[in-house]
């Protein structure tokens, strides 16, 4: 009985000291990212100034990827936003990756796309493109047409036919602002070391789209909408802030990025796995310090990309388990960086908070809610470790929920109506009552499922356009 005894208790100090660490953590996070942005944007120009800035100066011209895969809901609203874009020269390269539903029939009916013969000017190994197309209404938009092989594939099969030497790879449910490339290219511009830079990434569930752009910033309807903004707000304006300031930022979504393309082909493009997004910043890392370039990756929260997320949950969960899966997978393959000095704040920040908090996270919180359960069902359960569990693994977290989503608007004010904000903020803090030990469990699968390739479904939600003057839908 007193060895039970003595295992109980280290059982419950290790679970407490590892919610502790993990929000101070964020906490710290949080308000670094804070003051970061808030200095960010007092000194960011507007619009108006950065036209000015950039008309004398020679930007380079990106070319813009965006895989396709079963999108006929909404590429070709994507596509008129991405084609209105502030920028002076660039090209947009759809890549169909196997379609099976009406994706190129609407790309041939609302961009009257003709065949042309394009030779590629690189060598990439893809599935076969069986076709190229071009539009005719906008020749900056090129379709190739292919068999499916994934996302990574695909990116892939676009670089082989690029022209520029930015690339920026972005879904094809998304809708970029229209200075979002402008101050992406700026960047470039501006810092020479720069290899690749990665945009905040927001969601477009329930806001106000007129002619395929957000005109307004609004709160979805449903809870699982608004959990999802919280932790993208936590994700995106905390996390990824922070990290590219420590110079170890080992992530730029998939959503939004934009790169050297010379780098990526010197890594022979996306490996193939789920999170392609991750493993080829982490092959970046490890190329430029291998071979002794000087090199930057940073997040900049100014240009801004709006994306879906899963409006049910069964969406959600496979994407959860998609992204742990990626995860896992890409820091195996990277697995020389983890604790080695010789790739700086990466190797020692950046790959030790992934492995101890992203990796190992979900196995520890999951440890932490079962054995409460367990102590609680065999009346074992201390009064003192149930609220101090209750207030470091829930309270705390809701906490942060809640604080980032009003820190971000504080800083740069994207909802204009501040019910939407409390309205984010209040339904953002239900994630720690249910639907974080739900992911949490799913994440917890995916972190064994490595082997797995599978995608999964993400059910698309036609975007509404605004039809009148006022901008209400």
């Amino acid at each position: 009985m007193k060895t039970i005894a003595i295992f109980l208790i280290v059982y419950q100090v290790f679970i407490l000291l590892y919610f502790l660490l993990l929000n101070i953590t964020y906490t710290a996070i949080t308000i670094y990212a804070f003051l970061f942005i808030k200095r960010s944007s007092q000194a960011t120009p507007g619009l108006s100034r950065l036209n000015d800035l950039v008309s004398l100066s020679n930007l380079r011209p990106i070319s813009i990827l965006v895989p396709a895969y079963n999108e006929e809901l909404n590429i070709v609203n994507s596509l008129r936003g991405t084609l209105q874009l502030q920028y002076e020269e660039f090209e947009v390269i759809v890549i169909n990756d196997g379609s099976t539903d009406d994706t190129m029939k609407e790309l041939h009916q609302a961009f009257d796309l003709i065949q042309i013969d394009r030779p590629p000017k690189q060598v990439l190994e893809t599935a076969h493109v069986h076709t190229i197309l071009r539009s005719r209404s906008d020749p900056r938009l090129w379709v190739l047409d292919k068999d499916n092989g994934g996302k990574a594939d695909a990116l892939n099969a676009g670089l082989t036919y690029s022209s520029y030497p930015l690339f920026c790879a972005i879904d094809a449910d998304s809708l970029l602002e229209s200075d979002s490339l402008l101050r992406m290219g700026q960047q470039f511009l501006i810092d020479k070391e720069l290899i690749a830079a990665g945009g905040a990434v927001r969601v477009l569930n329930g806001c106000t789209v007129k002619n395929s752009q957000v005109i307004e910033a609004r709160a979805p309807k449903g809870i699982l909408g608004n959990i999802q903004i919280s932790e993208y707000l936590r994700g995106f304006m905390t996390g990824r802030v922070a990290f590219g300031e420590m110079e170890s930022l080992l992530i730029i979504s998939g959503a939004f990025g934009v790169f050297r393309k010379d780098m990526v082909m010197s890594i022979s493009g996306f490996r193939k796995t789920v999170g392609e997004d991750m493993d080829l910043v982490l092959r970046l890392h490890r190329h430029c310090v291998e071979n002794k370039i000087k090199y930057k990756v940073r997040y900049i929260p100014e240009p801004v990309c709006w994306t879906q997320v899963p409006g049910d949950l069964s969406s959600l969960l496979q994407q959860r388990n998609r992204w742990q899966r990626g995860l896992v997978d890409s820091l195996w393959h990277n697995r020389v960086m983890l604790f080695n000095p010789r790739y700086g704040k990466a190797g020692m920040i950046g790959m030790p908070y992934f492995f101890f908090v992203e990796l190992l996270g979900p196995i520890i919180e999951f440890m932490g809610y079962f054995g409460f359960v367990l102590f609680f069902l065999f009346n074992l359960l201390n009064p003192t470790y149930a609220m101090l569990f209750f207030v470091l693994s829930i309270a705390w977290g809701m906490w942060l929920n809640a604080a980032a989503v009003l820190l971000d608007n504080y800083a740069l004010h994207k909802y204009p109506r501040i019910r939407d904000s409390y309205k984010i903020a209040i339904l953002g803090t239900l994630e720690y009552l249910g639907y974080r030990q739900l992911v949490t469990v799913e994440r917890l699968i995916g972190t064994f499922q490595i082997w797995r390739s599978h995608w999964g479904v993400h059910k698309r939600e036609v975007i509404v356009e605004s039809v009148n003057a006022g901008g209400k839908p």
